[in-house]
């Protein structure tokens, strides 16, 4: 059997490219339904569904290369001709079908991996080249806009294989001719018609089809975010400051499931008295207080939100109030840091800047989760890790001129 198609037969690579890509594709789609309906309430059940989504994923990206190289394979050779090309109807339907088909080998795969490089946290793919893409950035709107168009294009896709699976059964069933098997293993014999000139129709009625299953899913607002509402945000009072911050982060990164997941709060309030010396000796004080609620930690904000980990619901508000200390390693915040009601001793290091009555000031603390009962049910490190990373930087301002 040769390599290369002819007008009247597939060829091996052909042949090998269509059944792996069937393989991989009738693999990936019961992986992702079976890991999405996983729960997801205690550690073995993170670890058993980010398992799973991580397999689908991974097989996804298989299903990308795989079907790129399919494509322009077939870009390459040329294509048998209908065994029965009077039947023009049917001919069309099938050519519109194999578009679809060669379109959803990319645009499945690819709108999930793009879903994937902008979410924060979860499942990674398994493989050593990252997990980000070019030009993708970590944006809830970016990962829930392509959620909802990887969604799409897949039902576009199990669409076409239902038509073409019952138009193959149709042709070796009903017609009893050779156009199921001439794409099955080995040799096969079909009799000889002549050439055809296939259609362009069947694209642009795939491309149109593909924008209307689009625009469907824009109305029924499948490129919503669906993520869990999480509890509103504390409303924060204004602090009564010596140092009134301009503008500043306070951000924190967890390790879930051996990747990095970085997140920020975006309400907080600092009420600052400090005096810069070079001795050792106090410094001044500090008193922050951040609004829970107000974490954006990506796919996983609203878990990280929930009652298992930092309950918003219950314990709106984290604070640490300190004592700033001159050291003779540099200035040193030390006072207990409350989350969940749960008070822990911490020494927070910084460094600052003082220029014309402006302060550049950032910090790094790592605290352990468990101190402060969160993640209970994660007792050990293979979902959720322990530490958790603390940073600050701000830029205060200081009227009185210290």
């Amino acid at each position: 059997m040769s390599l290369a198609n002819s007008t009247q037969s597939f060829g091996s690579v052909t042949k090998t490219f269509h059944w792996l890509t069937a393989l991989l594709i009738l693999t990936a789609i019961p992986l992702g339904w079976f890991a999405n309906q996983l729960p997801y309430d205690t550690s073995e059940e993170v670890a058993r569904k980010a398992f799973f989504f991580s397999l689908h994923k991974t097989v996804g990206i298989a299903t990308f290369f795989v079907g790129a190289a399919r494509i322009f394979w077939a870009s390459t050779q040329a294509k048998p001709t209908p065994l029965h090309p009077d039947r023009k109807a049917e001919t069309w339907l099938a050519d519109l079908v194999h578009w679809l088909l060669y379109g959803s080998l990319v645009l499945v795969p690819l709108t999930g991996w793009i879903h994937h490089a902008a979410s924060e946290g979860f499942a990674p793919i398994w493989w050593p080249f990252g997990q980000g893409l070019p030009l993708i950035p970590k944006d809830e709107a970016v990962s829930a806009t392509f959620a909802g168009l990887h969604i799409v294009t897949k039902w576009v896709l199990i669409g076409a294989i239902g038509l073409h699976l019952a138009g193959a059964l149709k042709h070796h069933i009903v017609d009893r001719d050779a156009t199921l098997r001439r794409m099955l293993p080995g040799a096969s014999v079909a009799p000889s018609v002549q050439v055809t000139r296939h259609p362009r129709s069947p694209i642009v009625a795939a491309l149109a089809l593909w924008l209307v299953a689009i625009g469907i899913g824009g109305v029924t607002g499948a490129y919503d975010d669906h993520a869990p509402i999480a509890p509103a945000a504390a409303t924060l009072d204004v602090a009564n400051t010596d140092w009134n911050v301009q503008d500043g982060t306070l951000t924190i990164a967890v390790q879930q499931l051996g990747t990095s997941v970085e997140g920020s709060f975006s309400d907080w309030t600092a009420a600052i008295s400090f005096k810069p010396r070079d001795e050792v000796g106090p410094a001044g004080t500090v008193d922050v207080i951040v609004s829970i609620g107000s974490l954006k930690l990506g796919s996983v904000t609203a878990q990280a939100l929930g009652a298992e980990f930092f309950d918003a619901a219950t314990f709106s508000t984290a604070r640490f109030k300190a004592e700033i200390v001159r050291t003779e390693e540099g200035y040193v915040a030390q006072g207990p840091l409350t989350i969940r009601d749960q008070s822990v001793s911490v020494n927070l290091p910084f460094t600052i800047d003082i220029v014309d009555g402006t302060a550049s000031a950032i910090g790094r603390l790592d605290v352990n989760r468990l101190d402060f009962q969160i993640g209970q049910n994660y007792p050990d490190e293979s979902s959720v890790g322990f530490t958790v990373g603390i940073n600050f930087a701000l830029t205060a301002r200081s009227d009185a001129g210290n």
